[in-house]
């Protein structure tokens, strides 16, 4: 299988795996839950990143993730739970055996994220990583775009970054360069602030923004986009990124995900 075949080249180190984000394959799984994970398990992937159930009761999704071998390693947390009921996050955490909880947006007026907003969301993920930490569950901001706006000699992520005490970041390589950043001089800047990856490449020609927002077909196989995804993994390997998680949200997911395994499988 692909995801064996990627470890037992050497093209990751010991404890490091890549996996994928379950988002990725979201309209699959409206149609048939279970074929839906056998195709992951399909793709050689055991690693993912998720936290729904999909309207199935969590005994019997669970029960299809051990019958594809899937190791639910991170699950999704909302800002709001986070936020207002972080027992409710430490609960599908556990239910799940998960290791990281994730957030990947924070409600907000797409005209404004200021100094304001990005202080009160620190406070938050402080807070919220604080109580995580003591449930052995390590807490990822996931940028999307809107941080990246200029603030003093840097922009409003620096200042996230410098006072993240109690949570680390997961970096959407996709996100971080639509926003104006370079994920690569990022990783170099804050290398022990990133403990999760998300890999996805950008569509050429595509001209970013810092609202968060662009249309998902611009979501191209690995390696084929503007985004320097080979020299993203490399530096993942040397910082030891324990996952690195695909995510793919365009329509052709289900035939572009294969290719970037092998993009990857590529990557000395």
């Amino acid at each position: 299988m692909i995801a064996t075949i990627l470890l037992g080249s050497g093209f990751l180190a010991q404890g490091q795996e890549v996996g994928l984000q379950l988002y990725s394959l979201r309209n699959q799984f409206k149609m048939d839950v279970s074929n839906t994970l056998g195709l992951i398990n399909e793709w050689g992937i055991t690693k993912i990143e998720g936290g729904e159930t999909y309207d199935m009761p969590l005994e019997d999704f669970k029960a299809l993730l051990a019958e594809n071998d899937l190791d639910m390693v991170s699950i999704n947390g909302s800002f709001g739970d986070l936020e207002n009921d972080i027992e409710k996050v430490v609960k599908n955490a556990k239910d799940f055996g998960a290791s990281y909880v994730m957030c990947a947006w924070v409600p907000h007026d797409d005209n404004k994220w200021d100094l304001e907003e990005t202080k009160h969301a620190t406070e938050v993920f402080n807070k919220a990583g604080k109580i995580l930490k003591k449930n052995g569950l390590v807490l990822a901001y996931h940028p999307h775009g809107y941080e990246f706006r200029p603030y003093k000699s840097g922009t409003l992520f620096d200042y996230m970054a410098q006072n993240a005490k109690d949570f680390t970041f997961e970096l959407d390589v996709f996100w971080a360069q639509h926003g104006g950043a370079d994920p690569l001089a990022l990783m170099k800047k804050y290398p022990k602030k990133f403990t999760l990856l998300h890999l996805k490449d950008m569509e050429k020609g595509i001209e970013g923004n810092n609202t968060g927002h662009e249309e998902d077909d611009t979501n191209v196989v690995l390696g084929t986009g503007q985004i320097d995804i080979a020299g993203v993994v490399a530096e993942a390997k040397k910082l030891g990124i324990e996952y690195m998680f695909i995510e793919d949200e365009s329509k052709n997911v289900v035939t572009q995900v294969p290719k970037s395994l092998v993009y990857l499988k590529s990557l000395k």
